[in-house]
């Protein structure tokens, strides 16, 4: 009965904080409400997948705090949680398949080079080989997740320890470049005092009265390879677009571009 007369924000933000709890802290109600606007980006495939990164939440946390979005319908039952050698994500498998197929395809997804050996930085075309494996992983886990509404966690396992995690989240989370090093040599790579481009994109969360404004994505490309990478971008951000204009819980998109030059970048 009390849950009946709360809000939609209100349902959010109660499934957070009892759910996602480290220790005796639970998230504030402004994470509360951002995760609450990811997740539901995540459902209205405007974004493949969230990795959640808000406090040191176990995914079995995550997978709770879920199912009580899905129980109260606040998102559809077709999401899961995805623990990738610790890392977990909340994923919608559809958009991320034909995301993934896309990539494969269609070289949506443009693939750089960092490693600490070289120069600097190098488009790559591991998606016709080192990828392949690993892309053909992914799909089969997904299409085995969507044959059932899953009630826990799916865990990867062992099976993902050979992974570049930094190059499969850039292809689960949808972004139209992902970065790639030999971590076999070195998880070091050669972006030290590299310009890079940073793209950004935002929305309003509509749910309810009050308008909560978003980070959706947000990516680098080194500016040496903005040439190469411009139809990914650009492709990348007329998609974005066009989804944006078939639900209206989120509002008012804004891609914005600023360039950032860092004596270390973490990958």
């Amino acid at each position: 009965v009390i849950y009946a007369a709360m809000s939609t924000q209100e349902l959010f933000v109660a499934a957070a904080r009892k759910s996602l709890c480290t220790g005796r802290k639970s998230l504030s109600v402004p994470q509360s409400l951002d995760l609450a606007s990811q997740v539901s980006a995540v459902d209205l495939g405007l974004k493949p997948a969230l990795l959640y990164d808000s406090n040191g939440a176990s995914s079995e946390q995550l997978q709770q705090y879920l199912s009580m979005l899905q129980c109260s319908q606040l998102v559809s039952k077709s999401l899961l949680t995805l623990d990738l050698n610790g890392n977990t994500l909340i994923v919608n498998p559809v958009a991320v398949r034909s995301n993934i197929e896309q990539a494969f395809h269609d070289s949506g997804v443009a693939v750089i080079d960092v490693c600490h050996s070289l120069e600097k930085p190098t488009i790559t075309d591991l998606l016709r080989g080192e990828l392949k494996s690993v892309i053909e992983d992914l799909l089969l886990l997904l299409s085995r997740c969507e044959l059932n509404e899953a009630e826990k966690p799916l865990y990867v396992g062992e099976k993902c320890e050979d992974w570049n995690l930094c190059t499969v989240f850039g292809l689960l989370l949808g972004y139209p470049v992902t970065y790639w090093f030999n971590q076999t040599k070195s998880f070091e790579n050669c972006l030290s005092m590299t310009p890079l481009m940073v793209t950004t994109a935002a929305a309003t969360w509509q749910a309810d009265t009050a308008g909560h404004r978003c980070c959706l994505y947000s990516f680098s490309v080194p500016a040496v390879l903005l040439k190469e990478t411009q139809s990914n971008l650009e492709y990348w951000g007329l998609c974005l677009q066009e989804k944006f204009q078939q639900q209206n819980v989120l509002k008012d998109l804004s891609i914005c571009q600023t360039t950032v030059t860092l004596p270390s970048v973490c990958l």
